[in-house]
C-alpha cells in the first residue's frame, strides 16, 4: 500500500523539484550579461577608426553571453563541469568589463592613442587574417622550447643525481656550478652565436642551459637531503647502491626535481624569445621582433597573449605530470 502511495504520488512530486533546482547561477549570469553589454557596447557605439573585424567581435561576445545565460540555470545540474562554470564565471565578468573599458578607451573614445594601443577588434583581426604566420612562429618556438627544455632537463637532473650521491663527483662539480650557475643564460648569446653552428644550436643550448643549472641544483639538494634512516632500512635489506638511488633517493627527491622543473620552464621561456629575437627566422621572438620593426603594434599584442597563454598551459601541463607521478605523496606536496 505505501509503495503504491509513493508511486502514484513521485510524478506530482517532481515539478517542485525541478523548480527549486531551476534556480539561477547569479556569477554565470552576471557575466552572461557583462559580455552582452560588451556585444553592445562594440556593435552600436560610433568607433573612431575603420576596424573591418568590430562586427566579428560583437557577435563573438554576443554568443559568448548567451551561452552563459542559457547555462546558468542548470549550472547546478552540470556537476563537475557546472561547479567549475560556477567558480569561473567571476573571472569572465570582469574580463569582460575589462574588455569594454579597453574598447572604449581606444576603438569608440580615442583616448589612447593609435596604432601603439590597438582596440580588441584589431587583435582578433590578427589571429583571423595572420594566423599562418603566427601559427608558424607558435609552432618553431614550441620546437625549439622542447628540444632545448628536455635536454637540459635531462642532463640537469642526471648531473644533480650524480652531485648528490656521489662525493667525487661534487668535489669536481661543485666549483664549476658556482662559477657558471650565476651566470644568466642570455649573457652567453654572443658566444653561443659563434661557437655553435647555426642559431638554431645555439639558440637550443641556451634553452638547455637556463633549464638546467636550477634542474641540477635542486635535484642535488633533494638527492642530498633524503632522510638518512631511509638508505640504512634499504641496506639492511641487502639493497645494492643502484637500488639505493634508483628506489630511495630519486623518488625521495622527486618533490625537489619538480620544483627545478618549475624554475627551468620560465627562465628557458625568457631565453627562448630573447634568441629568437637575435638569431631564428621564425618563431614568437622572431614575430615580435618583426612587428615591432614594422609598427604593427596589434600583432606585437597578440604575440604577447599567446606567449602568456603558452606559458601558462605548459605550466599547468607540467602540474599535471607532477599530480600524477607524485601521486603516492598527495597530501604531502602542497605547491
Amino acid at each position: 500500500m505505501a509503495g503504491s502511495l509513493t508511486v502514484a504520488d513521485a510524478p506530482g512530486a517532481v515539478a517542485p523539484r525541478l523548480r527549486r533546482g531551476l534556480r539561477p547561477s547569479w556569477p554565470t549570469l552576471t557575466a552572461g550579461l557583462a559580455w552582452l553589454a560588451l556585444a553592445a557596447a562594440s556593435f552600436k557605439l560610433p568607433e573612431a577608426g575603420d576596424f573591418p573585424r568590430t562586427f566579428v567581435f560583437a557577435q563573438g561576445a554576443a554568443g559568448l553571453g548567451a551561452v552563459l545565460l542559457v547555462l546558468s540555470p542548470f549550472v547546478a545540474w552540470l556537476g563537475t563541469p557546472g561547479a567549475r562554470l560556477r567558480h569561473w564565471s567571476p573571472w569572465f565578468a570582469v574580463l569582460a568589463l575589462a574588455l569594454i573599458a579597453w574598447e572604449l578607451v581606444t576603438a569608440k573614445l580615442e583616448w589612447l592613442p593609435m596604432p601603439f594601443f590597438p582596440p580588441p577588434q584589431a587583435i582578433l583581426e590578427v589571429f583571423l587574417d595572420d594566423w599562418p604566420k603566427l601559427g608558424g612562429s607558435i609552432l618553431n618556438s614550441l620546437i625549439l622550447l622542447s628540444g632545448g627544455y628536455v635536454f637540459g632537463a635531462a642532463v640537469g637532473f642526471t648531473l644533480g643525481v650524480a652531485i648528490g650521491s656521489s662525493r667525487a663527483v661534487g668535489y669536481w662539480a661543485h666549483p664549476v656550478l658556482r662559477f657558471v650557475g650565476p651566470l644568466p643564460a642570455t649573457a652567453w648569446l654572443p658566444l653561443a652565436f659563434f661557437v655553435f653552428p647555426s642559431s638554431w644550436s645555439a639558440s637550443t643550448f641556451l634553452v638547455a642551459l637556463a633549464t638546467g643549472f636550477p634542474v641540477t641544483v635542486l635535484t642535488w639538494s633533494g638527492v642530498s637531503g633524503v632522510n638518512k634512516a631511509y638508505f640504512d632500512v634499504a641496506r639492511t635489506l641487502g639493497a645494492s647502491r643502484g637500488f639505493l638511488i634508483l628506489r630511495v633517493a630519486i623518488p625521495a627527491a622527486l618533490p625537489h626535481v619538480f620544483v627545478g622543473l618549475f624554475m627551468g620552464l620560465g627562465g628557458s621561456f625568457a631565453v627562448l624569445v630573447v634568441a629568437e629575437m637575435l638569431g631564428v627566422k621564425s618563431g614568437l621572438g622572431w614575430y615580435l621582433q618583426w612587428a615591432q620593426g614594422w609598427a604593427a603594434y596589434a600583432n606585437m599584442y597578440a604575440a604577447l597573449i599567446v606567449m602568456a597563454l603558452m606559458c601558462s598551459s605548459l605550466i599547468t601541463l607540467l602540474f599535471r605530470l607532477r599530480d600524477r607521478v607524485l601521486s603516492w605523496q598527495k597530501g604531502l606536496v602542497q605547491w
